[in-house]
């Protein structure tokens, strides 16, 4: 089963167009992992580049932040508990960058994004696997979004050649139960690093475009496994991977709330002047620079079940709207009514699984679409009410590994302090040291002077003084509870270590 869940939202004016943020629920969306082929993200959505006029698909422009909840296939050590990526996609995905050390592939002499984010923050650990929830998160809003900030100054060559970098550091802001503010941002050389190649676009990618705020809003789901089999009589029948959403007091679910955009004088402004030597800002981000987009209530689903090998136009849409219905609780607040029919409360945790079973009918137009049936409903000859969806045997998940070299970047100037450890709840052992911030890998292969890197570690050092991890900077959920990162990636610095230096994961491993 495959497709999107769609979540309409009501636009803003074009001037907010300095960043979003929002909250997300956060759930296990199937009852066991299935394996390495599941890939889903949760809500979400695509920050793409504001232009100025329209743009042409010829010009190979796509390229945005959409990262998020969820599972991919390239998750090593995965739970029913999500993880969050950054899912930063450079120029028409020749590259992307997922968190501090993560990106396309693993191979180093091919970086493709892995250098692509600078961690910022000296309280949270970032594994290049994702940024871990704490084990159980069942329901719970995980705030997050990002917003520009002027770290660095624009330039105008690149890589020694006539190639202009914006200055738009896009920094992901958390608002979690046990921590909230700053973790790490997008170098603006990720982004203009393609124009090397092509001239011709220079200046439109997100390091010197401000965001358009009319984002999409929605869930994609890529493969949750499902099983199809026909009866003596040629009935096609299909059931899916138990599915869950979470379910609170109400019996309805919540997804998402307060899906916001910014304008400069949210926080640019201000961070800009106290660079510039006026007054500290203390980081909260100002909510009257800023609208919140409203839901009418509407949404819709693409989702559809289909066997190996079917054609893109064969695929059979499900009927979502027999037991499931969009609501806005209030204009901040999306989610869904089920049919208390077709869905599951389930005894052991405050979810509702969705209807497993499926027939395939015609609509009133015609057309075919799965239809929700009861398990007594299907014929014992498919074998689908006695197939068990459990998750598979496969080979142990191989670490994840930085360069070893002494001359590379990861060692030469190198760490200040470690090794360390710590042990988050997928059961995977991550090594990180302490570098000092100018000086991590990312930076130094972010097109960086000397001179560059030392004004950047002074503006960052005034940020460790300055904004600290236990108050707000994003504005707080009005409805819910928090989700709390899996306490493991909740670090302290060493002593002397606290202003300036940031922890770098180096590997990940299963633990013994």
């Amino acid at each position: 089963m495959a497709g999107y869940l769609l979540v309409p939202n009501e636009q803003v004016e074009q001037t907010y167009n300095a960043g979003f943020s929002m909250y997300v629920a956060a759930w296990p969306l199937l009852q066991e992992y299935p394996g390495h082929r599941f890939q889903t993200g949760l809500f979400g959505t695509w920050m793409h580049a504001q232009y100025d006029s329209p743009r042409t698909k010829e010009e190979k422009l796509y390229s945005d932040i959409e990262g998020g909840l969820g599972w991919w296939r390239d998750t090593r050590f995965a739970t029913e508990t999500p993880k969050f990526i950054m899912g930063g996609v450079a120029r028409s995905f020749s590259a992307w960058a997922n968190g501090p050390g993560a990106g396309k592939g693993r191979d180093w002499s091919k970086p493709q994004g892995k250098y692509g984010v600078a961690q910022l923050s000296p309280w949270v650990l970032w594994p290049p696997d994702g940024l871990n929830l704490k084990q159980g998160t069942c329901g719970e809003l995980f705030g997050y979004g990002y917003l520009p900030l002027p770290l660095t100054d624009p330039k105008t060559i690149t890589a020694e050649k006539d190639v202009p970098t914006g200055n738009n550091c896009w920094t992901l802001f958390l608002n979690t139960q046990n921590f909230k503010g700053p973790v790490a941002f997008f170098t603006p050389y990720f982004w203009s690093r393609p124009s090397l190649e092509d001239s011709n676009v220079a200046g439109l990618f997100l390091d010197a475009r401000p965001s358009n705020p009319n984002r999409a809003l929605q869930m994609e789901t890529q493969y949750i496994p499902g099983v199809l089999a026909e009866d003596t009589s040629g009935e096609t029948y299909a059931r899916i991977a138990p599915t869950s959403f979470p379910l609170g007091e109400s019996g309805n679910s919540i997804v998402v709330h307060g899906v916001t955009s910014y304008s400069k004088k949210a926080l640019w402004v201000d961070v800009e002047a106290w660079f510039a030597g006026g007054a500290p800002t203390n980081g909260a981000i100002d909510p009257t620079a800023a609208r919140i987009h409203q839901f009418p209530g509407r949404g819709g689903a693409t989702w559809k079940i289909y066997g190996p090998g079917t054609d893109r136009d064969e695929r059979i849409r499900l009927a979502w709207d027999s037991f499931a219905t969009p609501i806005a609780p209030d204009p901040q607040t999306f989610g869904f009514r089920w049919n208390k029919k077709f869905v599951t409360k389930n005894k052991d945790s405050p979810l509702v699984t969705l209807p497993e079973y499926f027939h395939l009918e015609k609509d009133q137009n015609g057309k075919p679409q799965w239809v929700v049936i009861q398990a007594e409903e299907v014929p014992m000859e498919t074998g689908l009410t006695s197939h068990r969806f459990t998750r598979p045997v496969e080979e142990p998940s191989q670490p994840y590994v930085t360069p070893d070299d002494p001359a590379s970047c990861w060692k030469t100037p190198g760490p200040v302090a470690g090794p360390f450890y710590a042990y988050p709840g997928d059961g995977s052992n991550v090594t990180y040291y302490w570098y000092r911030f100018a000086d991590q890998p990312a930076l130094l292969n972010a097109d960086l002077t000397d001179s560059e890197r030392v004004t950047l570690q002074a503006r960052v050092e005034k940020l460790h003084t300055t904004w600290k991890s236990d108050r707000e900077y994003l504005s707080p959920p009005k409805i819910g509870q928090l989700a709390a990162i899996d306490p493991a990636l909740i670090v302290t610095p060493p002593q002397g270590l606290e202003i300036g230096y940031v922890p770098i994961v180096t590997r990940q491993e299963l633990a013994n």
